[in-house]
């Protein structure tokens, strides 16, 4: 069930990268012949075309030119007023089906949540312990604090932790497959589906890794650990003291990350849907430091040096692609 669901969840995000492409360039040969072959490929695919189309149209929005490239199957011939009520009730099944699938990661990180924020919402927390959590956009944390130990779970987003000195009780923070362990010290972690970043500002950390290849090592500040979502293997930098938790004041700064990840962090302080089509694309590697209070600015100067361009599909909807 939970492949169903991920595949399921794939399949939208790419329906509706497609019509964000399609509505950009709708008469590039190259993008109907690959969007042809990405409908040939599986029924989940064109499953997740047709919702899509059918939620595009209840929002207001124009489908783009030879969007019905993979019209739903025939189906037998209804009265005139039955076929409008299928068709009412197919359209809102539909539309219902892709926000499910789109809102069930979110919704089990609501309901999981001891502390979160919204979309360019940033939050300082104070924990019964006397630690502080400064939460940046679009992020959540789970907390549980016992007589033996203290333990946060990122659930999304990122977060500054300073963390109040208890030698007889390790503060822990798990963010995928990462944990980090201390007793008294400040580091920010951010979390992204490709990995776990780990920057510490004060004090002394170990960092773990959970996966096929396993890693154990102890930071001091200045350093940067990233952990890999899949292998969990731990790759080391180090970052000035200053630009740790940077985002706290609004700005961005990253070391040697993907341009998919850069946007993943950017999506959390902009209000609109971001999609990096190009998979070529979004694997390019940045360092760089970008301003959070202006997202649409950050975009374009994340993507712009490598040839690409920010494309506004509408108020709700930007779409990266080459020149």
């Amino acid at each position: 069930m939970i492949q169903d669901d991920s595949e399921k969840r794939r399949a939208v995000e790419e329906a509706m990268d497609w019509l964000l492409q399609l509505k950009a360039d709708p008469d590039c040969p190259q993008t109907l012949r690959e969007h042809g072959e990405w409908l040939a490929r599986t029924e989940t695919n064109r499953s997740a075309w047709r919702a899509a189309l059918t939620t595009w149209e209840a929002l207001g929005e124009v489908k783009p030119r030879h969007a019905d490239l993979w019209p739903a199957r025939p189906t037998p011939a209804l009265p005139r007023r039955s076929r409008r009520m299928w068709a009412t009730g197919a359209a809102f099944a539909l539309a219902a089906a892709l926000l499910l699938v789109l809102a069930a990661p979110a919704l089990m990180i609501w309901l999981q949540a001891d502390f979160r924020t919204g979309t360019g919402e940033s939050r300082v927390v104070t924990l019964a312990d006397g630690s502080a959590v400064n939460l940046s956009a679009d992020s959540a944390i789970d907390v549980d604090l016992t007589p033996q130990g203290r333990h946060v779970r990122l659930l999304s987003g990122q977060a500054f932790f300073d963390v109040a000195h208890d030698g007889r009780r390790p503060f822990t923070v798990d963010a995928g497959n990462a944990k980090v362990v201390v007793l008294g010290t400040a580091f920010d972690v951010a979390l992204d589906d490709a990995a776990t970043t780990v920057q510490l500002a004060r004090g002394v950390v170990g960092i773990s890794g959970e996966g096929a290849a396993r890693g154990v090592a102890e930071m001091a500040p200045g350093d940067m650990a990233t952990v890999d979502g899949e292998t969990g293997l731990i790759t080391h930098a180090t970052v000035p003291l200053e630009e740790i938790g940077a985002w706290r004041n609004g700005l961005l700064f990253v070391n040697d990350v993907t341009v998919d990840s850069v946007v993943a962090r950017l999506r959390r302080y902009h209000p609109a849907w971001i999609s990096v089509p190009d998979r070529a694309l979004g694997r390019q590697r940045v360092t760089g430091l970008y301003d959070l209070r202006d997202p649409d600015r950050a975009l374009a100067a994340l993507v712009q040096p490598l040839g690409g361009k920010v494309r506004s599909v509408s108020a709700y909807a930007r779409i990266v692609t080459r020149f």
